[in-house]
């Protein structure tokens, strides 16, 4: 008898599973409704554009508004009706699951590997699991306490320091099951995590892997891991939901995700890159496969504690961005389907970051004195539209926790500074993660 069948969302039709022309439908109807809110901001900032162009020229002002106002608007409003027509397909979980491999790449792991494996061996996986532990040349006990855990299933491999990419890659070489999922050493799986997300990918023929739905575990540690919090449960989980709706996922993250090995293998595994997920999510793209997303299948990971491992962190983001856009860019014209716009929208966040950087900021500070020159009525009716958005994505994460038994911590603080401070705060580290790339810097791990 099948007693989870019915999902969080309601039991509904997965958009992803419609026919090709009603799923492009819906696209279009979202992309058309953005568009005319964007047409719509045009005419409003007609003035503002005037006014502007006498001091930076009538180019400089429409591209000032252009990135200011009018995209964000487009990217935001877009985003919203994706959301509204966002569906979940009832997830089968009374199937035949094959044999799982589970692969964790591990440096200087031994506070966290416990939880992690604890969790892993906790699941209600009903078929054989092997676990993999790659061990990167750490120099804490992480290898001494994996030799110590006594448990059938565990592989431990030790490797020179080489880097995420390469641990991953003398691990993948182990792994001998079709079906195996990624986890960062400092995720701790909730329960069915195992069986969602590999339901979720035997469900869908056509992919090639699932990004499971990552959120922060350390919430409570500091003033910047509950301002993550909040971009995990609300930014990272909508747009993960939208571009799965049309089966274009632009990361199936290491921290927790499922994939077909065979796939993996012909994609020769995970390149060196500063953002090896992103890179190689975007190597499976640009072969023609799906990915997909399974937002009950949930992961807790830890996040950067303090400003400067979180501005690494975002640094490394964005540089991964950029190394996946240079390596496969040309999945815009190469697919011609809805993973190719969402690689294509993606050419705009550096420009967008940029101008939001050293145009929306400073326009801030200046209207603080009486200047609305770049910050004004046009750019504060974004915050409208975010928290439109922003209560969607609650509803959504709140029939997600509801159906498994989880409850939204109380967080209002951070949600505040979160709503009004995350993006200035964000977008400046991302400007130097991409100007670091396109620079050809030293890469920061």
């Amino acid at each position: 008898m099948n007693t989870q069948s019915k999902t969080a969302d309601g039991g509904r039709g997965l958009v992803g599973d419609l026919p090709r022309n009603r799923l492009f439908l819906r696209f279009a109807l979202a992309n058309l409704g953005a568009l005319a809110f964007a047409g719509g901001a045009c005419l409003l900032a007609a003035a503002w554009t005037r006014d502007l162009s006498g001091l930076v020229s009538l180019p400089g002002a429409v591209i000032l508004v252009a990135f200011v106002a009018i995209i964000p608007g487009y990217l935001n409003f877009f985003l919203l009706l994706s959301l509204l027509g966002y569906r979940q397909e009832p997830l089968d979980l009374d199937r035949h699951y094959p044999p799982l491999s589970i692969l964790i790449a591990a440096h200087n792991e031994e506070e966290n590997l416990p939880e992690t494996l604890r969790g892993i061996f906790a699941q209600d996986y009903p078929n054989h699991m092997e676990v993999i532990v790659v061990d990167d040349g750490s120099t804490d006990g992480t290898l001494n306490y994996l030799r110590s855990v006594k448990q059938p299933g565990l592989n431990v491999i030790s490797v020179p320091h080489g880097g995420k990419a390469a641990a991953l890659n003398a691990g993948l070489e182990a792994v001998s099951h079709r079906v195996m999922v990624t986890i960062d050493a400092d995720t701790f799986l909730y329960r069915q995590a195992l069986r969602r997300i590999v339901a979720r990918l035997l469900a869908s023929p056509g992919c090639a892997a699932v990004a499971g739905s990552v959120l922060a575990k350390n919430s409570r540690e500091s003033h910047f891991t509950r301002l993550q919090e909040w971009d995990y449960f609300l930014a990272i989980g909508a747009v993960k939901r939208q571009q799965s709706m049309y089966r274009g996922t632009l990361v199936a993250q290491g921290a927790f995700s499922a994939f077909r090995t065979g796939v993996v293998r012909a994609a020769r595994g995970w390149p060196n890159r500063i953002g090896e997920d992103i890179v190689m999510t975007w190597a499976l793209l640009s072969e023609g496969h799906q990915v997909a997303h399974e937002p009950t299948a949930i992961g807790f990971t830890r996040v950067p504690v303090t400003f400067r491992d979180f501005f690494r962190q975002r640094q490394r983001w964005a540089r991964g961005m950029i190394e996946a856009l240079k390596s496969h860019m040309s999945i815009v014209w190469k697919r011609r389907d809805f993973a190719s716009f969402f690689v294509a929208m993606d050419l705009l966040f550096p420009p967008l970051d940029f101008f939001f950087t050293t145009a929306f900021l400073p326009g801030v500070v200046l209207a603080l004195f009486g200047y609305f020159y770049l910050a004004g009525v046009m750019t504060l009716l974004v915050l409208p539209l975010t928290s439109v958005i922003i209560l969607v994505m609650l509803r959504f994460q709140k029939s997600v926790f509801d159906f498994l038994g989880l409850r939204i911590r109380r967080n209002i603080l951070g949600f505040i500074a979160y709503f009004f401070l995350y993006q200035s705060i964000v977008s400046p580290i991302c400007v130097v993660g991409y100007a670091r790339e396109l620079l050809n810097l030293e890469k920061q791990w």
